[in-house]
């Protein structure tokens, strides 16, 4: 039913086990799905081959060597074998509602923008995939954690080729998802905003890829 994909950052330190908390989680969610690797980043074919996902290791990227998105979209279509596509920033751990509001999407419209706020919350550690993870990482958020602004959207899903072309971003930096949404808008689809009904976890790390 759907194919996840995402460009995870190199698995080194504090962002390495973020990752591997995210991509864990999404390995739980059921129904299964398809979830596929993107770019060369350290460490992100062995993570791929050790999870059982795909792995696409070339993509274009731009003369600071971050990733491109429209290559990443691209090289995602190309790889996918479902008609939907979710794209997931690769520290954000989702939860069973996920696929619960995406099937609920799905039925309601075929062509369609599903995506949502996150919630911020600081996990140093690996998470302990047990049977009541789930219910014990909610207990947290509520205690500790903060939802984010509208304006930074870290998930969307979407029937294969709603967007066309997309201009040259650079994955992780400012404008791409805003351009999204109002793409989606003028390709007639309908945008649903999941918030209340997903629950988007966001490991808080710090921004020493960016230097600004």
């Amino acid at each position: 039913m759907l194919t996840l994909f995402a460009t995870p950052k190199p698995f080194r330190g504090h962002i390495g086990v973020i990752q591997r908390n995210a991509i864990k989680s999404w390995t739980m969610l059921r129904p299964s799905l398809e979830i596929v690797l993107l770019c060369d980043a350290e460490g992100t074919e062995e993570t791929a081959r050790e999870f059982g996902l795909k792995f696409v290791p070339d993509v274009a990227r731009n003369e600071f060597g971050t990733p491109m998105v429209d290559s990443c979209f691209k090289a995602a279509e190309e790889a996918a074998e479902n008609e939907f596509l979710g794209y997931v920033n690769a520290d954000i751990i989702l939860l069973s509602d996920f696929m619960r509001a995406m099937e609920q999407v799905r039925q309601y419209r075929q062509r369609f923008l599903m995506c949502g706020q996150r919630w911020n919350l600081d996990l140093e550690k690996p998470l302990a995939f047990d049977s009541d993870w789930e219910e014990s990482l909610r207990s947290r958020i509520a205690e500790q954690g903060s939802i984010y602004v509208r304006t930074g959207i870290d998930y969307y899903v979407f029937p294969r080729g709603l967007f066309g072309k997309i201009p040259p971003f650079a994955v992780g930096r400012r404008g791409d998802d805003n351009w999204f949404l109002y793409q989606a808008r003028m390709k007639k689809a309908t945008v649903i905003d999941v918030t209340q009904a997903v629950t988007a976890v966001h490991q808080t790390h710090d921004y020493s890829h960016h230097p600004e």
